[in-house]
């Protein structure tokens, strides 16, 4: 099964909020971006961001342009049906991270929470921080989030990789300036904890 069957197949069987990763706000998420400072027309793109509710917490505090990108096209319609009206207002992408070809220096925001750690393959994750490279603005901002050293293997099926802030600054190099990073215990929908890291980066 590929990526995208397996995560189709999630989407569709699954309501978002049964999925492990669910929250009812992006609270983590939404402070670090409001602390980068960037102002209410910075173009800002979540990937993987599927249902998350951090597009409408985003949308709630004035952000104008905001792009989300999802593997999944059921993902998708369902981030839609939860913003209701409001998801004219967000430019929707269905695409693999991978292999997505994105605007030349358009982000002045990256944000990814959880589908980094999906990415156990070396050169999957060169590819992926070359599209970081290629589509965020110099002096642009990342903040990406994974699970922990001490959080989960493995994650809907599939193994995951995990981090502390300074072997994820590792994989993104020199190009990047780690500036900040915390940790979250993150509580499922089933009772059970996920420890996460979050990585704040300044593109050079």
């Amino acid at each position: 099964m590929n990526n995208k069957t397996h995560w189709e197949q999630i989407y569709q069987t699954k309501a978002p909020t049964q999925v492990s990763w669910y929250q009812e706000h992006s609270s983590q998420s939404l402070q670090f971006i409001a602390n980068t400072g960037i102002n209410k027309t910075a173009q800002i793109i979540d990937v993987g961001g599927g249902p998350s509710a951090l597009i409408g917490d985003l949308l709630e505090n004035g952000y104008q342009h905001i792009t989300v990108l999802d593997i999944s096209a059921a993902a998708l319609d369902a981030a839609q049906h939860r913003l209701g009206g409001r998801a004219q207002e967000v430019n929707w992408l269905e695409a693999d991270i991978l292999q997505a070809e994105l605007p030349h220096y358009e982000y002045d925001l990256w944000h990814d929470r959880a589908v980094f750690h999906f990415l156990t393959d070396a050169e999957d994750r060169r590819r992926y921080v070359n599209v970081v490279k290629a589509a965020v603005k110099p002096g642009g901002h990342i903040i990406v989030a994974t699970f922990a050293s001490d959080g989960p293997d493995h994650c809907s099926g599939l193994p995951v990789a995990r981090y502390e802030p300074e072997s994820m600054h590792e994989e993104f190099g020199d190009d990047f300036q780690l500036l900040n990073s915390a940790h979250e215990t993150h509580p499922t929908p089933f009772g059970t904890q996920q420890k996460f890291v979050y990585c704040y980066c300044r593109k050079s």
